[in-house]
């Protein structure tokens, strides 16, 4: 039997790392972590009032998150991160390098739609356009899979799991 991986759910905004992250680690019988969570309270309230964050708020977040990952490295686990810039995925492969990523990618018409419905969530549909605009997709040196968005989430569950297991 194969050493569980850490999966890094990412994406930008409104790409459903929130649902699908959970529904993934069910299905790999792995803890999930809220990546929202290893935010500090200053960049909430940055990102609550339509500020995007910039590299030097996201450092402490990205290092929280690649703790978490790097004490799960022989267990196994997902956690969800938007990673959008390759520098953001190379710092979490810094501290956890077994990291794998999932990339949850679909056309903007869509995410705007979905993240205009959803409750609850700090980040605004006025920063989407921030978040294509920074958004660096996986490179082909960069363990990872790319799985489209369209369809429910236990659609997409099923293929970000499938092109998961067929990872070398």
């Amino acid at each position: 039997m194969s050493t569980p991986k850490v999966v890094v759910v990412m994406g930008v905004a409104g790409t459903g790392k929130t649902t699908i992250g959970p529904l993934l680690a069910a299905r790999l019988d792995v803890p999930y972590a809220e990546g929202d969570d290893f935010h500090p309270p200053a960049n909430i309230a940055k990102m609550s009032a339509g500020t995007p964050l910039t590299d030097e708020d996201r450092w402490p977040w990205l290092d929280a998150i690649g703790s978490w990952a790097h004490g799960r490295a022989a267990l196994g686990g997902v956690v969800s991160c938007s990673a959008l810039k390759r520098s953001y995925r190379d710092r979490l492969r810094a501290e956890a390098p077994g990291v794998v990523f999932v990339h949850l990618a679909g056309d903007r018409s869509l995410i705007e739609d979905r993240m205009s419905h959803r409750q609850g969530h700090f980040m605004p549909t006025a920063l989407l356009d921030s978040q294509f605009a920074t958004l660096q997709p996986l490179q082909e040196d960069e363990a990872g899979v790319v799985v489209d968005v369209s369809g429910s989430p236990e659609e997409i569950t099923a293929r970000a799991a499938k092109a998961l297991a067929e990872l070398p």
